[in-house]
């Protein structure tokens, strides 16, 4: 019987990109065992080794960055333009978790006691399964898998039928690298099958990055297994702009951090809260700055704004926009100004929206998109209540001079990261997490290491 097949549709032209074999349950059930068969010798290599294979893995994506670029913008639109970029983050990433990895995974030693050794060891959990998306294909995948195999763990690695290609390319990474074979593999797996392989129990740990929806999805087939989750679900992140922010600056960066990847990121920002006395400045400003984009072929150098993913994605953003126009809000875009702008299908304008509330879903469900809502608040109490009234807290960004304000305010705020002056960014050295429905779990930081690790206490009476 053939296999089911793995189909890409390029947003770039409708066409079909890629086409891969689904795996099926007999490769699937032979991967699991190579991987443990391999995790077993693998654990015992030093951390110097481990060091050098996973800094081999970061150069090849490097050397190659080209192909991988224009790759991703076939596969899911993002302008060839900023390619690059995706890979360069994931070298700073993947480079801080090696560097940091002595640290993070040495031995922990409580205050010693005369007649015994005590301490805490970081084991590796075995193997662990990475389901990737598609939205920042190397970025997200990068978090669980080089700390994974620092570790001294196997992977499992599952790339977005989206982004397949970029699945391929971490195991030629590794390969080449010389990392011992079936200590990271490449499956491509059906939504069933992946499913199927969390309720095995068959793997030690997971890490998905997606909807809250098929997060939850995961969590359910996981359960009864006592297998551990990370799950990274999105967010409708927004930001805070007070009175004495830096306008010019604030604006620029703000535009970028809503439409940056065609609003496509899990912390990009999806609403916007402006204090009264900026607020008509802010908007004029914000407007005709959306208005310089240029919408069109990703392939296209001169590009800044691409398709989004597929035209349901689009569609979603467009009902979002209606909604909104329809109880009372202000669309600043014409769609008109922007020449490759479709009524249908992922070609999207980008849009800025004014008089809008709470009661619209532009202001309260994930959009996804290049869309954004700006609303007047009178004080930072009403910014604090806005800012939290969501399912959703990955990160809010505040934009102001006043230092003290933000770490006051933090306090009061429901979200895994607090910015002052920045947005959609991800520091290594900081753990990327989030509360409410956007999930459970860290990744980067130390912390990451921790959720890849189980920790096996020993404790030695010495004897004479």
């Amino acid at each position: 019987m053939s296999n089911a097949k793995l189909t890409t549709i390029s947003p770039v032209d409708n066409s079909v990109y890629v086409t891969r074999d689904l795996a099926q349950a007999e490769q699937i059930q032979n991967a699991i065992e190579v991987a443990r068969t391999a995790q077993k010798q693998w654990r015992k290599t030093s951390l110097a080794q481990r060091a050098e294979i996973c800094e081999k893995a970061v150069q090849y994506f490097e050397t190659n960055k080209q192909q991988i670029a224009q790759e991703i913008s076939w596969q899911m639109g993002r302008p060839i333009a900023f390619g690059a970029g995706e890979i360069g983050g994931l070298a700073e990433r993947a480079r801080h978790m090696i560097d940091i990895a002595p640290t993070a995974l040495k031995d922990v030693v409580p205050k010693k006691q005369d007649g015994f050794n005590r301490f805490i060891r970081r084991d590796p959990l075995g193997v662990v399964l990475t389901v990737a998306p598609w939205n920042f294909p190397l970025l997200t995948t990068v978090n669980s898998v080089f700390p994974a195999i620092m570790a001294g763990n196997a992977v499992l690695l599952k790339p977005s039928a989206q982004t397949p290609l970029t699945g391929e390319h971490f195991a030629k990474a590794f390969a080449q690298a010389g990392l011992p074979d079936g200590v990271l593999q490449c499956l491509f797996l059906s939504h069933q099958s992946t499913t199927d392989l969390v309720a095995s129990g068959d793997v030690d740990f997971v890490c998905f990055t997606g909807s809250v929806g098929a997060g939850k999805h995961i969590e359910n087939a996981a359960a009864g297994t006592f297998i551990g989750l990370g799950l990274e679900l999105g967010g409708k992140d927004p930001a805070y702009v007070r009175s004495d922010a830096d306008l010019a600056y604030t604006v620029e960066q703000l535009v970028d951090g809503a439409f940056f990847n065609s609003g496509q990121s899990c912390c990009g920002i999806e609403r916007i809260y402006v204090d009264e006395s900026l607020f008509e400045q802010f908007v004029t400003q914000y407007v005709a700055q959306v208005k310089q984009y240029r919408l069109g072929d990703p392939l296209d150098l001169s590009t800044s704004l691409g398709p989004v993913v597929k035209a349901g994605a689009a569609d979603w953003v467009r009902k979002q926009i209606e909604d909104a126009v329809s109880k009372g809000a202000k669309a600043w875009i014409d769609q008109t100004e922007f020449d490759n702008a479709k009524a249908d299908g992922p070609y999207l304008a980008p849009q800025v929206l004014t008089n809008v509330d709470h009661s619209m879903s532009l202001m309260t469900e994930e959009s996804f998109g290049p869309v954004v809502g700006i609303m007047s608040v009178k004080d930072d109490a009403q910014a604090i209540e806005l800012m939290n009234d969501s399912d959703l807290g990955l990160t809010i960004s505040i934009w102001t001079k006043d230092h003290q304000a933000v770490l006051s305010m933090g306090d009061q705020l429901e979200t895994g990261t607090v910015f002052m002056n920045r947005c959609d960014y991800l520091d290594p050295a900081l753990p990327w997490t989030g509360v409410k429905n956007t999930g459970r779990g860290e990744t980067l930081s130390s912390l990451g290491y921790d959720q890849l690790t189980r920790a096996k206490s020993y404790h030695l009476k010495l004897m004479a």
